[in-house]
């Protein structure tokens, strides 16, 4: 996020396992006809010059930390897959982003430290992890240290545990808590921690699952809200939060990021509720409020989850990928570029809605088993 008020966009917008193997790709044959694949690329390919056409004479993009290491994560995980050498639309902006490096291990500029900090270094490692080692290392143990625990004077009881924030608001949200863990996932960070047990626990208190949820406000749709006891997508008259799509998702991914099983009840909780609501024309609960969040959040949750097929309310079998890049290419505008006509939280800025953009259609592609 960008300012505060876009970072709350965002979020608007347990057994663990010994190891943290990565997840397996959603599927072991294409699940993209390959003239929609070569679409895609098509429109993946164009999207990155639209994105080169906007570097800022410093190498960043945007001159945020946050809009420069998305952008990265746009070039770096497409087909193409940039790296360091590949030209100075990557070179400058991945040594600008080093650059902002703090003394404490965060990667940011004034605001949102945690958040930008999880970005900048998935950002760093796609582009070249052995090059800015240093700084990844630096990043995860900032993150690390803003999880609520009992080094932070939380308790397990607590409907915070486990969970991590801006880094300056003190109170942790599953959007910040997604990001902080797809960050220390993709850097390798140590598998045996107990960070990930905790953060298991937070999850668990985000969910609309009253079995394993020991809050009183929760139900039993199997979605996820903001963070325990808030929900921008509201909340019913007997005081239920409302799950909305971008943290459901997120919810998912956070429980396979932690090596939660397909099978545990969370998980499969999470999943019915991606079903009953499965929808790409909007974000569930919130219109066209953080859409392309929710459709990053989406995209990545379900390459993470593994499964190449959704099957909705009236049986049908969808294809995510497909339907997602097909949503994707028909939103695209001749230069290149996506944009939200909602202009609450950036999402009218064409870059910060290109970048996700671009993001989401290269997890589809990964996932429908079209580029590694």
């Amino acid at each position: 996020m960008f300012l505060r008020s876009l970072t709350l966009t965002l979020a608007a917008g347990l057994a663990l396992s010994p190891a943290l193997a990565a997840p397996k790709a959603a599927a072991a044959a294409p699940t993209l006809d390959p003239a929609l694949a070569d679409k895609a690329k098509k429109s993946v390919d164009k999207g990155v010059h639209f994105l080169r056409g906007l570097q800022d004479k410093n190498g960043s993009y945007g001159n945020h930390v946050g809009l420069t290491a998305m952008t990265l994560l746009a070039f770096a995980e497409s087909h193409r897959a940039y790296k360091y050498d590949d030209g100075p639309f990557v070179k400058e902006a991945a040594d600008w982003l080093a650059a902002q490096k703090r003394a404490d291990g965060a990667i940011t500029g004034d605001a949102t430290p945690t958040y930008n900090t999880a970005l900048a270094i998935m950002a760093l490692s796609a582009i070249d992890k052995a090059r800015f080692k240093d700084a990844i290392e630096g990043g995860q143990k900032f993150l690390v240290k803003f999880q609520s625990d009992e080094e932070q004077k939380y308790e397990k009881s607590h409907k915070f545990y486990g969970g991590i924030g801006y880094g300056g608001d003190e109170r942790p949200d599953l959007s910040n808590l997604q990001y902080a863990l797809e960050a220390l996932k993709k850097t390798d960070y140590d598998p045996q921690s107990d960070v990930w047990a905790k953060a298991q626990m937070f999850v668990s208190r985000c969910q609309n699952r009253s079995e394993s949820n020991d809050q009183g406000w929760a139900t039993n749709d199997g979605g996820f809200v903001y963070a325990p006891g808030q929900s921008p997508a509201g909340e019913t008259k007997e005081g239920h939060f409302l799950s909305y799509g971008a943290m459901s998702f997120a919810g998912l991914k956070s429980l396979m990021f932690t090596q939660a099983k397909k099978d545990d009840p969370r998980v499969q909780a999470a999943w019915q509720w991606v079903q009953k609501n499965y929808d790409f024309s909007s974000h569930p609960g919130m219109g066209t409020t953080s859409y392309y969040y929710y459709l990053q959040t989406a995209a990545s949750a379900l390459e993470a989850f593994g499964e190449a097929y959704v099957p909705d309310e009236k049986g049908r079998k969808r294809a995510w990928a497909a339907d997602l890049a097909n949503r994707l290419m028909s939103m695209q505008k001749a230069d290149g570029s996506w944009t939200n006509e909602n202009p609450k939280y950036w999402e009218n800025n064409p870059l910060l809605a290109t970048a996700r953009a671009v993001i989401s259609m290269n997890h589809a592609l990964r996932a429908a088993g079209v580029q590694p």
